[in-house]
C-alpha cells in the first residue's frame, strides 16, 4: 500500500491526491500539519517538505515526480501522453506552469508585503491561457492529463489567494468548473480545501 504524506493545505500535495483518485488506487493518506511537522518528515525527505510519497522501499518528493512515477506504475487512465513529442511538450509546460505560477506560491500563501505585485502576475499569466479553451476541453486536447492535475490547485484557491481573473479569462473559468466536477477531483479535497472556495 502507498503512502501519500499530504499537507492539508497545500496545492503540491493537492496535485498527487487528485492523482490518485483519478487513478482508483488503493493507498493511504496521511495528513500533515504544515505548521507543526512531525520529525519523520524530516528524514524521509531532507527538504522537510511534502507530498512524500512512501511505496515500499521507494521514497519519493516533489509533485510532478510522484505523480509520472505514479502514471508509469498505474498506466490507467494515462495521464501523461503516450507519444515521446507530446509528452515531452507536457513536460516543457509543466516546467512552465513551475516557474511562471507555482514558484510564487509561497509569497501568495504568506501574503507578504508586496503580494499584490505576484497576485497580478499570477493573473496575467493565468489569463494568457484562456483562449485555449475555445477551441478544447482540457490543456492537452480533449483528455484530462496531467498538466490539468498541476493547474487545477492553483484554480481552485484563486479566491483563497485574492486572486480576480478579468471578463478575458472566461473560458479558463469554464474549464476550471470542468475539472473541479470530476469524481477525482471531489474525493481528493480535504475539508480545510473544501472551505478555500464559496
Amino acid at each position: 500500500m502507498m503512502n501519500l504524506y499530504s499537507g492539508t493545505t497545500d496545492p503540491f500535495s493537492h496535485r498527487c491526491r487528485i492523482v490518485l483518485y483519478e487513478k482508483g488506487m488503493d493507498f493511504e493518506v496521511i495528513d500533515v500539519d504544515l505548521y507543526n511537522k512531525p520529525e519523520d518528515i524530516a528524514v524521509i525527505n531532507p527538504y522537510n517538505q511534502v507530498p512524500v510519497l512512501v511505496d515500499r522501499d521507494l521514497v519519493l518528493y516533489e509533485s510532478n515526480i510522484i505523480n509520472e512515477y505514479i502514471d508509469e506504475r498505474f498506466p490507467h487512465p494515462q495521464l501523461m501522453p503516450p507519444d515521446p513529442i507530446m509528452r515531452a511538450r507536457a513536460r516543457q509546460l509543466l516546467h512552465t506552469f513551475e516557474q511562471e505560477l507555482f514558484s510564487h506560491i509561497p509569497a501568495l500563501e504568506a501574503n507578504q508585503k508586496g503580494v499584490d505585485k505576484t497576485r497580478a502576475h499570477v493573473r496575467d499569466h493565468l489569463t494568457q491561457l484562456a483562449p485555449i479553451f475555445n477551441k478544447q476541453k482540457f490543456m492537452l486536447g480533449e483528455e484530462f492529463s496531467m498538466l490539468d492535475v498541476a493547474i487545477a490547485p492553483l484554480l481552485w484557491r484563486l479566491e483563497h489567494y485574492g486572486i480576480e481573473l478579468p471578463k478575458a479569462a472566461a473560458p479558463l473559468m469554464k474549464y476550471a468548473e470542468r475539472i473541479f466536477s470530476r469524481q477525482g477531483f471531489i474525493d481528493a479535497l480535504t475539508p480545510s480545501e473544501k472551505v478555500m472556495r464559496r
